[in-house]
């Protein structure tokens, strides 16, 4: 894997307990990086996790829907290490498996609220102290579904297609600070989000993956380092695939 360096680098990473974010947490930490892990469950972290060096990791519970507990936790952040440097927004629910006609709407409400909300609060928090030091990289992880919509699926594709839009929003307006802001629209992996949908919906997830497998975590978390970093220094409001051949545009 290709190497950057991190060194004295602070990064917030939501939903790093576990999967994608988890992935993203080792492989900045393992480049010299402090990293503050934004989760709604601090209690289940994987084992990888939980043995990174103590001085560089900070377990912070936080519910990333509510604005207030987001700006608790950038406070936190601030007090362990120092301002945010690297903002990695992967936590996020699937919602249930369901027609548009038959969704349950306080479904559809948290569904939008964790995606979506929850993106927009992070990064309402945390740009303003980029600006000032004229420095940051915001990595948005959306989804395939975003681009394409899937079927039984509308709460989650129309949250993810909002990420994208926000993302190539925000990445015009903080252009100007040396603060890029992207996204990645990966294909489905196999993390604990796959708990929350009908095991049909992932059969046909895969068969839509000219691939024929689902992406890796560690393969995500390739790209994102590489797209934090500060040697994506031209790339911003941009959309990365990997979506295993899937994506047509």
């Amino acid at each position: 894997m290709n190497h950057y360096d991190y060194t004295d680098r602070i990064a917030v990473v939501t939903g790093g307990c576990n999967g994608i974010g988890a992935a993203v947490t080792q492989r900045l930490v393992g480049s010299g990086a402090r990293v503050a892990i934004w989760d709604m469950d601090i209690s289940t972290v994987e084992p990888a996790i939980s043995k990174l060096p103590e001085d560089s990791v900070k377990l912070i519970q936080v519910d990333v829907s509510d604005l207030q507990a987001v700006e608790a936790a950038r406070s936190l952040t601030e007090q362990a290490f120092a301002g945010v440097d690297i903002l990695i927004n992967s936590a996020g629910i699937a919602g249930p498996t369901s027609t548009l006609a038959d969704y349950d709407p306080q479904m559809w409400r948290k569904v939008q609220s964790v995606n979506l909300d929850g993106t927009f609060h992070t990064c309402k928090a945390l740009t303003p102290g980029m600006m000032e030091r004229g420095y940051g990289r915001i990595v948005n992880v959306a989804s395939i579904a975003g681009k394409e919509g899937n079927p039984n699926a509308s709460a989650y594709s129309a949250s993810k297609a909002a990420v994208i839009a926000l993302t190539k929003s925000l990445g015009k307006e903080l252009a100007a600070h040396d603060i890029a802001v992207n996204c990645v629209t990966p294909a489905t992996a196999r993390t604990r989000i796959l708990d929350q949908v009908s095991q049909e919906f992932i059969d046909y997830m895969l068969s839509r993956i000219p691939r024929g497998r689902f992406v890796t975590v560690e393969e995500i978390s390739s790209m994102i380092l590489w797209m934090a970093s500060a040697e994506n220094s031209f790339t911003t409001g941009s959309v990365f695939d990997l979506s295993g051949g899937r994506a047509t545009y």
